[in-house]
């Protein structure tokens, strides 16, 4: 793959995950919990949001292990308390889902605009945008800790099953690690699909 489009990619996912990130803090500050406010992260500022292993070593180890193929960052999670959600059960589910609800918002304005665009190159950066935003959602919603997509499962098995997550969401880090150097794969289609239904076009990476 030519070097210009993934340093374009590297560039559009670290600002994506930023966003996604400040997302979960403003949704949790506006249902009760200020954490991410008083820790200073309700910001856009990307200083207080890089963290040096998810949004510079990860991506630049992802471009080696996959020869170009795959590349995906994430920036620094903002602190939250859950105890001081007004809804203590679905309180996290929406704080989780705000981030990836952010990058489906994000890729669905700009198919619109790419919809409007003859081909050419400006189409194409602007496809870059689409597809790393419904990755980066689509990603954050595999039900793996401490992903989104966690917290949604956590909410909805019964009690008996909280115990079994417990134990998960001690091991999952290693789990993500797995699933982020070999498993990237299994979610293709779906990123895929979406991008398909936002711009009505094939898929641009995978």
């Amino acid at each position: 793959m030519e070097i210009l489009p993934l340093v374009f990619f590297f560039l559009i996912i670290v600002p994506s995950a930023i966003l996604h990130e400040y997302a979960h803090g403003w949704m949790a500050n506006q249902l009760g919990d200020p954490t991410a406010k008083y820790a200073g992260r309700l910001t856009l500022n990307p200083k207080v949001h890089i963290d040096r292993w998810g949004t510079i070593l990860m991506p630049a180890l992802l471009f080696l292990l996959t020869g170009g193929r795959f590349m995906f960052a994430y920036a620094k999670p903002v602190p939250f308390n859950p105890y001081n959600l007004r809804d203590q059960r679905w309180g996290p589910v929406a704080v989780a889902l705000a981030g990836p609800g952010v990058n489906f918002i994000l890729a669905f304005l700009f198919s619109l605009l790419l919809r409007l665009l003859p081909f050419g190159d400006f189409y194409f950066f602007v496809s870059i945008i689409v597809f790393a935003n419904i990755l980066l959602g689509v990603f954050n919603l595999v039900p793996i800790p401490p992903l989104d997509g966690s917290k949604l499962l956590f909410a909805l098995l019964p009690g008996r099953a909280h115990q079994l997550m417990s134990v998960l969401e001690q091991y999952g880090f290693f789990v993500l690690i797995f699933f982020i150097m070999f498993g990237y794969w299994l979610i293709s289609p779906v990123v895929n699909f979406i991008y398909e239904l936002f711009t009505g076009g094939g898929g641009w990476m995978f």
